[in-house]
């Protein structure tokens, strides 16, 4: 059945109803049975009510003569079907796919999608000429790949991106229709109004009055809730963060994760203010409750997306899976992102060559001394990471003094200086090879450095760093001490043996490479 999902319509609208009319049976059995791996992956639009549901719904099941299948949210809503009011298809989980194994136009057709998804709160004034231009091809051909992948044009693809999370908004907080509408992207109420009425033929007022079921809204931020897949592995996943987490920065428990974080990280501009965000696994349901600071309510789209990745929420644990089965470790292991990457590019300098917990003291030890001190609801969390233009404006005596390496501050400094450019190749979306590059362009930086920075910051699926001696040395465990016992991580030997055996695990070597370091710590660790 996932092989459906993986054939992108060729012909827009016309092609993506005739592949689901073909496998329609199959969609209506995933329906009957509210298969929970569909969510996210499978829309059911019912003719007899115009509404369109999650595969997971709860209401009475529709006849099948009555039903229409859509890959996506923006699909039905092009046919003019508006969404549900109980299983509220904003919250579905989107689809995590290895662009690795995709052909350059659907390669491009998801990079425009990403980048549209970051234009949704922002209200940018962007063109899809700019679109393509930034893509490097022409507008004709971004609009024909588009609607070739999506089913739908960019354009209805961003009015359905901003009109969801509108609706989320206003289900789920208390907000002001009109900051919902700015959080949302559009730049009037008027037209704000005017959208919401003709795709969900009722006004916003009306919809906050009949679909207030929203869990209680937290007195200091904004709370809204995100929904995964399950298996998740939430006990790996979190024990990562514990592990690495930065005194005053980070706080982690055995269900809650909260940092602190500046809005230029999600895309804001330098200066753009900062807040707080919780993340908080629900023990009944596989959902959490995200609350954030209202300072970053601008940035709304970009954190909901930021988060996401930073917690691996939209991941098909089920493929996943099935391609890793030969490897020891639990399913749904998920992939410890970010969502502040240079943070994250610079502690994973911090952290070569030492142990998790010697780079955790250095980290802490230049948040002491350069970060800023931010007001939150937690005690425990009350400083923010140094900024890039704070970091550049340091000299590496001033790092170096701090007990870091001499050759590593360098490498810092130089990270802070190229930031500007490096940004535009850690956007959301972005290929992980331009960033690799441009990584090892830079001193103190090498390929191993370079691909964890691409692993956890892009939240790519492929990144294999190389030459890993913990690697090996499960590959070595795994195979019983052969081929590899006598080939040494640093060896060509070693670095053959890695690259060779890495081969079967693609488009998901980040998450062998994290079940081969799981296999090496102690049991309950």
């Amino acid at each position: 059945m996932d092989q459906v999902f993986t054939d992108a319509p060729v012909g827009g609208v016309d092609r993506a109803a005739a592949l689901a009319a073909a496998h329609s049976d199959t969609y209506y059995q995933a329906l009957v049975s509210r298969d929970a791996r569909f969510d996210g992956r499978l829309f059911v639009g019912v003719s007899s009510t115009g509404i369109y549901c999650r595969p997971i719904c709860r209401v009475r099941t529709p006849k099948q003569q009555n039903c229409r299948f859509f890959a996506t949210a923006a699909q039905a809503e092009a046919a003019r079907f508006r969404p549900c009011l109980k299983c509220r298809p904003e919250l579905a989980p989107r689809q995590h796919e290895p662009w690795t194994v995709m052909d350059a136009s659907r390669t491009l057709a998801r990079q425009a999608a990403v980048l549209l998804d970051g234009w949704t709160a922002a209200g940018d004034a962007s063109t899809i000429a700019d679109l393509a231009s930034g893509l490097g091809v022409s507008e004709r051909h971004l609009r024909r790949i588009f609607l070739a992948e999506h089913g739908v044009t960019a354009l209805q693809y961003l009015q359905t991106r901003r009109l969801l999370l509108a609706k989320q908004l206003l289900t789920e907080t208390t907000l002001p229709i009109a900051q919902v509408a700015l959080a949302s992207g559009f730049r009037s109420l008027r037209r704000f109004n005017a959208a919401f009425v003709e795709h969900y033929r009722l006004n916003p007022g009306r919809l906050r009055a009949e679909g207030a079921t929203a869990l209680a809204e937290p007195p200091s931020g904004i709370g809204v809730q995100l929904v995964y897949r399950l298996p998740y592995d939430r006990q790996r996943l979190l024990a990562f963060f514990a592990q690495r987490a930065i005194p005053g920065i980070e706080a982690v428990d055995d269900w809650t994760v909260r940092r602190t974080l500046r809005a230029g990280a999600l895309g804001g501009a330098a200066g753009s203010p900062a807040g707080w965000i919780e993340a908080r696994f629900d023990a009944a349901a596989p959902r959490l409750q995200l609350q954030f600071s209202p300072e970053l309510l601008p940035h709304s789209s970009l954190l909901l997306a930021a988060v996401r990745r930073w917690l691996d929420l939209d991941l098909l644990p089920d493929v996943v899976d099935a391609a890793l089965a030969d490897l020891p470790g639990e399913p749904g292991l998920r992939l410890p992102g970010s969502v502040d990457g240079f943070e994250l590019a610079v502690r994973a300098v911090l952290g070569q060559q030492v142990t998790v917990a010697a780079a955790r003291t250095l980290a802490r030890r230049l948040v002491e001394q350069h970060g800023e001190t931010i007001v939150t609801p937690w005690p425990d969390v009350d400083r923010l990471f140094p900024a890039p233009h704070t970091v550049a404006g340091l000299t590496v005596d001033a790092i170096a003094g701090l007990g870091i390496i001499r050759s590593r501050a360098q490498a810092i400094v130089a990270l802070a200086n190229a930031w500007p450019i490096l940004r535009g190749a850690m956007a959301p979306g972005s290929p992980a090879q331009p960033l690799i590059d441009s990584l090892c362009a830079l001193p103190g930086i090498g390929p191993w450095t370079a691909n964890y920075i691409a692993m956890r910051a892009l939240g790519w699926p492929d990144a294999f760093p190389p030459g890993d001696v913990a690697v090996l040395k499960a590959i070595r465990q795994l195979a019983g001490g052969q081929p590899a016992s006598a080939a040494t991580p640093g060896s060509a030997a070693g670095r053959l043996v890695i690259e060779q055996t890495a081969e079967a695990w693609r488009p998901w070597r980040s998450y062998a490479v994290l079940r081969l370091w799981n296999s090496l710590q102690p049991a309950g660790r």
